[in-house]
């Protein structure tokens, strides 16, 4: 037997037409109403009602930043002054790697340095990118990438050498030779040289680019990328360099 109610002609001919005639001026449909009050209903639920959804909705756009465009890093070590100091915050351009650009000569980066350095992140300079021959030092006693000697001063600490311990490596492709600007005082890829990668860093464990001192607001500045690696010739046009 089916129990299912079926309608009267008395019914079908109470129904609202279908073109809405009936309707009165300015009524909405009942899932017009519902989505206009989804928003109301949320803040009704919430604690604190619109000003908690703000705070979430604020952390929820803090945490998309961090997780793909920018993210802070506290310098937590003496090995990049003069330029970073102990307990200066950065913020890190994590997209500026990502479409394509590739770190350069120059540009400060921070790496995660598990299997390489050690289980944490790290913020050098770039002086190699892969393909470079990298020598310190020539009888000046500055660092030559691909035959060119490279002017450091502007950067590194005051009364540091370009490097005490001389090196002669060739940056296999797709990693970078990075030195603090500290050189007395950084553990980089010279102290690695003989450890598993061979100093190396591989472009793939790069977070991102450092591009401003956020913090304190007396140091606060955008990290440029300095004109000393600018005449330095590719790898493939270096004089004597290695392929």
């Amino acid at each position: 037997m089916d129990t299912e109610a079926q309608p009267t002609e008395r019914d079908r001919s109470s129904r609202p037409s279908d073109t809405g005639a009936d309707q009165a001026p300015g009524a909405r449909e009942p899932e017009d109403r519902s989505r206009s009050s989804l928003v109301a209903e949320i803040t009704d639920w919430l604690p604190g009602g619109p000003i908690t959804l703000a705070v979430l909705m604020c952390l929820v756009l803090v945490l998309l930043l961090n997780t793909f465009v920018l993210q802070p890093f506290q310098i937590p070590s003496g090995s990049m002054e003069r330029g970073l100091r102990i307990g200066d915050r950065v913020l890190v351009n994590k997209l500026a790697y990502r479409f394509g650009a590739a770190p350069r000569r120059g540009d400060v980066v921070v790496f995660d340095g598990t299997g390489y350095f050690g289980h944490a992140d790290y913020i050098k300079r770039v002086v190699g990118v892969g393909g470079d021959h990298v020598v310190c030092c020539d009888k000046e006693g500055r660092i030559e990438v691909n035959g060119r000697p490279v002017d450091e001063s502007t950067f590194l600490y005051p009364g540091d050498r370009p490097s005490t311990v001389p090196f002669d490596v060739a940056v296999p492709d797709g990693t970078l030779f990075v030195l603090g600007d500290h050189r007395s005082d950084s553990s980089d890829s010279r102290d690695h040289l003989g450890s598993p990668g061979g100093g190396m860093i591989p472009v793939g464990d790069v977070v991102g680019r450092a591009d401003w001192i956020v913090w304190p607001y007396g140091h606060w500045t955008h990290l440029t990328r300095p004109g000393a690696y600018a005449r330095v010739p590719a790898a493939d046009h270096a004089d004597g360099g290695h392929g």
